[in-house]
This record gives structure tokens, sequence and C-alpha cells, in this order.
């Protein structure tokens, strides 16, 4: 049976307290699995304010309706208000996603600082960052993590190279190349190791290789609009021909005012015969695989601004 991984990060205070919840009552309805990513420290989700200057931004608001989704007072985060420490505040919710029986791993420390700046910063800032991570989830749950999942699909080699240093076995930190209507450039493209300062790594990538909801909202694909009456089934052509996919979900979207558009895809993922999974269970499917070896890259996808780790050709 075709699978397809289910992998959730909670971005923000509101979605951790109020999506994260939404998607495991969900999710137990329609028996599918899934990893909760968590992001662990402060909340400064009103720092994106800057991403303004960034091309592309503009549009992606005007498409996604960011204020809806995420709210005015998130958005103020860091700015008009103090930034909640999410960890702290919000650990009762996150030990309920583990006792629900859901996979819960990394996302991030603070998702802002994270991905506005990783990709150029040197190997003692990413250690005592991805350090921070560490010891929350620890204090969290009471055991070292499994997986990760990076803010923003963004990193650097030493991030990279921290994972094997925290022996996490499977991480998706990456994408795989998409074309403009969000089929895969490479029908192959999946699993795989990273090469980086002149050794392999020991973490397996297992790359997103499906298009986000927000990143398919509000455009035109095969001269159609899409919205929230034909984004599913959009979606859904995608994975009619069947084979192992990973998709990404946001607890502050798909667990909030895109709850509807989410069940019509777990409707249609099981019409389709695929079944719903954890990335730990992917992995146990793949981690005895002869996997490519591929160089860390970069690059754009359709639907959403600036670079990001993209699964080398």
């Amino acid at each position: 049976m075709p699978q397809i991984t289910l992998k959730i990060d909670a971005d923000t205070y509101r979605g951790t307290r109020e999506g994260v919840p939404n998607l495991v009552q969900q999710l137990l309805r329609h028996d599918a699995n899934a990893t909760f990513l968590f992001s662990l420290g402060p909340d400064h989700t009103g720092w994106a304010l800057k991403q303004v200057f960034r091309p592309g931004f503009f549009s992606k608001v005007s498409r996604t309706s960011v204020v809806e989704h995420y709210g005015i007072k998130t958005l103020m985060y860091g700015t008009l208000l103090p930034a909640p420490d999410i960890g702290k505040t919000c650990a009762k919710y996150m030990r309920a996603v583990r006792d629900a029986g859901f996979e819960c791993g990394i996302h991030t420390w603070d998702h802002r600082v994270w991905q506005d700046h990783v990709r150029t910063r040197d190997a003692a800032w990413t250690r005592e960052t991805m350090q921070r991570s560490y010891a929350r989830f620890h204090d969290i749950f009471g055991h070292a993590p499994l997986t990760h999942g990076a803010a923003g699909w963004q990193m650097n080699d030493h991030a990279f190279a921290q994972l094997d240093e925290f022996g996490i076995a499977y991480s998706s930190d990456g994408r795989a190349v998409l074309n403009e209507d969000g089929s895969l450039q490479d029908f192959a493209a999946g699993p795989h190791r990273l090469a980086a300062g002149g050794k392999t790594l020991s973490c397996v990538q297992l790359p997103t290789t499906l298009p986000t909801l927000d990143e398919l909202l509000g455009r035109t694909i095969h001269g159609v609009v899409m919205d929230a009456s034909n984004v599913a089934a959009m979606l859904l052509r995608l994975t009619e021909q069947r084979r192992d996919h990973v998709f990404t979900l946001h607890a502050e979207l798909e667990g909030q005012k895109l709850a509807p558009i989410f069940e019509q895809l777990l409707l249609g993922w099981r019409a389709q015969g695929y079944d719903l999974i954890s990335m730990g269970e992917y992995y146990q499917t793949v981690k005895d695989d002869v996997l490519p070896i591929l160089p860390i890259a970069w690059g754009e996808l359709p639907g959403r601004s600036g670079d990001m780790i993209l699964q080398a050709a």
C-alpha cells in the first residue's frame, strides 16, 4: 500500500494551543497517523513583518489571508506584544499529542529567528540554538527527540551535522523540486542522505514531496484559480499516480480555518488507497534501502517566496 506521511509543523503559540488539539481529534477520527513538530522557544511571529521587503511577500499575503489564519495578536508577538514562550506555556498540549499516540519531534527553537538567519550563521550559533531545542524537548517529554523538521525548510551544513551528533536517524528538512502545477519534476524524488563537510551524514532525509495548501491557494493553475472549493481536488490529482509522499501541513492553517480542506484530503487519500503514517513509520520502510547520497542544494518553489533546501537532482 502506498503511504502519505503527514508532517505537522506547529510554528506559533496559537497554533500549538488551538490548531494542534484540533488536528489530533481530526486524525483520531480518521485513524490516521502523523508526526507533530514543535517550535519550543519564543513566538516572535511579529518579526515576520520585516519580510515586506522580500520579493513575493505581498502576493503570498494576499493569497493566503495571513491575518485571518494567524490572527492579529500573533502578528504582534515580539513587536507590540511580548513573545510568549511556547515550550513553557504549552507543554501540556505537546504531551497530550504524545499521550494520544502521535510521534513528536523538533521543529525549531525560535521559528522566526531560525528561518531568517540560519543559512548564514556559524557552527557555534547553530549548535547553541539547536541545543536549546534539544534540551527543551527533553524537559517536556522526558526523552531525547527522535526526529526533526526545519522551520521554513532552512538549514546550514552545521545544522545537518548536528542532527547526526544528536543521534537523530531521520528528519524532513527539505523539499522535492516541483513544477508550476505542484507535480514532481523527478518522480523518483524521496528519501536520501546528504553529503556535507566532506562526509556522508547518517540522518535520512524524508523531503516533502507535495505542495502545501498555502502554496496553492490563490494561484492560477491550468487556468483555474485555486480556492477552498477546488484545492483539495487539485492535490488529489497529484496523488492519483500512487507513490509514497510526504505532505507538510501547519497547525495554524489545517488545524483551524483550513480544517475542512484537510478533511477532504484525508477522505480522498483513503479512497485512493493510501496509508496515512508518521515520519517514524516511513523511516522504518526505507532505512535498509540503498539511498542516494546528494549534496545540499537550494532553490525556490512555486507559490513560496525565497530559497529553501531542495533535493538535488
